[in-house]
Formats: structure tokens, sequence, C-alpha cells
């Protein structure tokens, strides 16, 4: 994990001799890893008691053990993929609510390639970046993933909600496995699918990296 929240900031321009309010979205702060997994861990803290559960009420609903909950609250381990779904899951929330995407009702949002909220799993170098403003209302979301050669991002669980994905393969080779059937994805191929089950992203190349951009939409 390498970046913070977005912070939001107002401005005011005038159009046509009249003062016309816009708001622009304001990304800035880097951070090191260490600094975000704590901020992650007394972010999952803080839900938790504000949801009145404790850390066994919390496992039970996200499927992940007392043990590393613990853990990961008190910023002593930097969770996979698979289980930061779960716990974003376990809440009710996304995964990007639950790195720091805060809500974001700005007119105009510019997000700066250097600036973007980012996730990187500790254990197989997959890396996730937020494109989109956290427009919660529209539950829609724009992500670019990377997976390291030979690498997968682990099976992923389905949302709580009707949840649908759309891909853009702009690098390497995907292999994308819905109800355990591979469909293979080549640089320029697209694809669609609702999340119905589990399901898990995998670069199968040895050698090359795998990029693809992603669009979420959560129905309400």
């Amino acid at each position: 994990m390498a970046k913070t929240p977005p912070k939001s900031a107002a401005r005011s321009k005038t159009v046509g001799g009249a003062a016309a309010r816009q708001t622009t979205s304001v990304i800035s702060v880097d951070r090191s890893d260490e600094d975000i997994s704590a901020a992650l861990g007394a972010r999952i803290k803080d839900w938790r008691m504000k949801a009145s559960l404790t850390l066994e009420e919390l496992s039970q609903r996200c499927g992940v053990s007392r043990a590393m909950l613990s853990k990961v609250e008190r910023g002593e381990k930097s969770p996979t993929l698979p289980i930061v779904i779960r716990i974003a899951s376990g809440f009710g929330r996304s995964l990007s609510e639950l790195l720091g995407a805060e809500l974001d009702q700005a007119d105009v949002a510019v997000i700066r390639a250097s600036e973007r909220l980012s996730y990187r799993d500790p254990e197989t170098g997959f890396e996730r970046w937020v494109l989109s403003p956290a427009h919660l209302d529209n539950g829609v979301e724009v992500v670019l993933h990377r997976i390291p050669p030979g690498r997968s991002t682990g099976v992923l669980p389905p949302y709580a909600v009707p949840t649908e994905k759309y891909i853009a393969v702009s690098e390497g080779n995907l292999t994308v496995y819905v109800d355990e059937r591979p469909y293979v994805l080549k640089a320029g191929d697209s694809m669609y699918f609702e999340v119905k089950s589990p399901y898990r992203f995998d670069n199968n190349d040895g050698h090359l990296p795998c990029s693809y951009y992603m669009m979420i939409v959560r129905k309400r």
C-alpha cells in the first residue's frame, strides 16, 4: 500500500462576470507502507467499535480469523488482497473505502498519476490504483490493476450487493476465472461479468506483467 486518501478543497471561479462555484478535488501527501498499514488497522478498529462488534463477531461476518483481525488492527500485519476484501465486505463497504477513500462531491476531480490511492498485496506483489473519485452515490468505480509475472490475486469473494465488472487489458495476458471457468484475455481484449460467486485473476505468463483497467458497478 502506498498512497493516502484523497482530500477535497473548494475553489471559485468567475464565469461571464458572475461568481460561479466549482469544487475541485485535490489529492496530496505521500506516506510509507508502514504508515498506511497503521492507518488501515486504526480504521478497521474504529469501524468495528462504531458498529459495536467484537473481534469474534467481525470474524464471523467476514470469514477472517480473530487472530488475523487483531494483528491487522494493531498494524502488525498487512493483509493480502482476499483478506482485505473480506474485511471490507464484513462491514458492507467497498475496498476503496476501507483503504481510505472519502466521499468526493466535487464537480471536477483530477487525480494525478503520482497521487492515486493505491494498495499492494504484500505476498503476491499485486497492485491496485483507484482512478475515479469516490462518488459513493452512483456505485461506479474505475481502477487499474497490475499482476506480476506468474502471480494471481487469489480467490476473491462475491459482493454483498449485485456487482458488475468491466475489464480492458492494456498489457500482457490475463486469465479470469468465473464460476471456475477460465477466460483468457490478451492486450486489447475486454470482458464483462456479473459477480455471483468467487472469482480470481491470474497472470500465467512467467515473464511479463499484466495490467488491466476495470470498472466496478455496484447496483443499488
